[in-house]
């Protein structure tokens, strides 16, 4: 298990390397380019279930809800209301697409999924919402050259991460009781409590890093280390309604795009709400 996880981060960690280096716009890009990867997993796995989706017009929903949540972090953006606009837009192009359904309740079910699944895959797009939302780091902070976007995005993928592989080593090592089995066998209260310390801690130690504050940014960790955990459980939801072990064959020893992305999914919205509620 050790070696896929080595095999998946030889994967993801060098262009995330570089797109942290350069910033933006090609932060931005990288997000679209997830986004999109694991709306077509989401709706293949929703296809899977028993469900009729249209997945071209779910995959461009998603890439534009995403984008228009990480707009609306932006202050000078937020009385425009770009992502409930675009929300009810989905809403209404997934019904006129599912229209042309010879079986109404064929369409209704499509247009539900559909709608569903643009918006959980558009999830991701907060990635780039909270390098938009966060504070300038202080001056003279370790991350200071960063900058915000760059530095908060930093923060997110480390404490995700953290919690991740501090959950599993935990719980390998330590066993234990088993909690929400039906969804994920292999969980246990053990590692759910170590990921959380690790989640915590590290959260805490970057945050400073930034010039925040350590309090703050253990809150933050705490906060970013529960929805992690739910993300990761969301998915394995899905799998299961699906009858998958994973979503895709893209990333070597770990399954497709989504299940390594799963995470992020609802730690994303989480860590921007937190930073628009604790630091501004």
């Amino acid at each position: 298990m050790l070696r896929q996880r080595a095999l998946s981060a030889a994967v993801l960690v060098p262009p995330l390397v570089v797109v942290l280096l350069l910033g933006e716009p090609w932060i931005a890009l990288l997000v679209a380019l997830l986004v999109a990867g694991a709306a077509f997993e989401t709706f293949r796995l929703l296809r899977a279930t028993g469900s009729s989706v249209l997945t071209g017009l779910g995959v461009v929903l998603a890439i534009g809800l995403a984008a228009a949540f990480a707009v609306d972090a932006l202050p000078a953006a937020v009385p425009e209301a770009v992502a409930p606009v675009l929300l009810a837009l989905a809403v209404v192009l997934a019904a006129v697409g599912a229209m042309n359904r010879p079986d109404p309740r064929d369409g209704f079910g499509t247009w539900i999924a559909t709608t569903f699944g643009a918006l959980y895959a558009a999830l991701l797009g907060f990635v780039a919402a909270l390098g938009a939302a966060g504070p300038a780091p202080a001056a003279g902070a370790p991350l200071a050259p960063l900058g915000a976007g760059r530095g908060w995005i930093l923060a997110l993928v480390l404490v995700v991460w953290t919690f991740d592989t501090a959950a599993y080593v935990v719980g390998s090592r330590i066993g234990g009781p088993r909690f929400l089995q039906h969804i994920s066998p292999s969980k246990t209260w053990a590692g759910f409590v170590g990921g959380l310390v690790g989640s915590t801690i590290v959260g805490a130690v970057l945050v400073a890093a930034l010039g925040h504050g350590w309090p703050a940014g253990a809150g933050l960790g705490a906060f970013v280390g529960l929805a992690a955990q739910a993300g990761d459980l969301a998915e394995s939801m899905l799998k299961r309604a699906a009858g998958v072990k994973d979503s895709g064959t893209l990333i070597p020893g770990h399954g497709g795009l989504l299940d390594r992305v799963d995470s992020f999914l609802f730690a994303a919205p989480v860590a921007t709400l937190y930073v628009l509620a604790v630091f501004r």
